[in-house]
């Protein structure tokens, strides 16, 4: 079907509504570890320019005193908190907890003051207090960048609505190791789910925030 045709199927189907920023924001960067990012990591994906991209995110949420959450994935030794997900991709077991694939890649460390959840599953409110956080600190609008579009965004942006959110996804700032999968997973979510925005309207909405405070 012609790109025309589909965008306008899926109109006519209802979706590609636009929800919009809310008022009380978090930014998220989900999995952006060295796994990613070493060469030698059989996850190697070349996501580079995603990760500069979550960083001005991120940089401009600490500069506009919106919270900032990271997530990584980490598994026990031998990966028995993984479950089905880690028998399914048993490539995993390279994030066990203490090797060098699950560390942080350079530019991203938190600050002492910044959230990192541990999760085992590609949601980033799997089995985790990220729902509870956030309402307890009044976010209505999750702001979603980091790896993979296709697998840990795409879990995290269906339950950041599931849970009474507002997801955004911010294009540049998510990554794959295929445009494939990424480009037809950023289209459903935001047939769907989410708004998927760009990362300078994610800027200027951010540094609008800053001028609130």
């Amino acid at each position: 079907m012609p790109e025309q045709d589909l965008d306008n199927d899926y109109a006519g189907a209802g979706y590609n509504k636009r929800l919009g920023f809310g008022a009380r924001p978090a930014v998220i960067l989900i999995d952006f570890v060295e796994a990613y990012f070493d060469e030698s990591s059989p996850l190697y994906a070349g996501v580079d320019d995603a990760l500069a991209a979550g960083i001005r995110v991120r940089d401009a949420a600490r500069g506009s005193r919106v919270p900032v959450i990271y997530t990584n994935v980490v598994f026990s030794k031998g990966g028995i908190n993984g479950g089905m997900f880690i028998q399914k991709v048993p490539t995993l077991h390279i994030m066990e907890q203490g090797g060098p694939m699950g560390a942080w890649p350079k530019g991203l460390a938190p600050s002492a003051d910044e959230l990192v959840i541990s999760k085992q599953y590609p949601s980033a409110f799997f089995g985790t207090s990220l729902s509870s956080t956030l309402t307890a600190a009044g976010i209505d609008t999750l702001i979603l960048t980091g790896l993979t579009t296709s697998g840990c965004i795409r879990a995290t942006c269906i339950d950041t609505v599931s849970y009474g959110f507002r997801p955004m996804v911010v294009r540049e700032a998510c990554g794959d190791r295929d445009e494939r999968p990424h480009e037809a997973n950023l289209f459903d979510m935001n047939a769907k789910y989410a708004d998927v925005v760009s990362e300078q309207e994610t800027l200027d909405y951010l540094a609008g925030i800053g001028n609130q405070t």
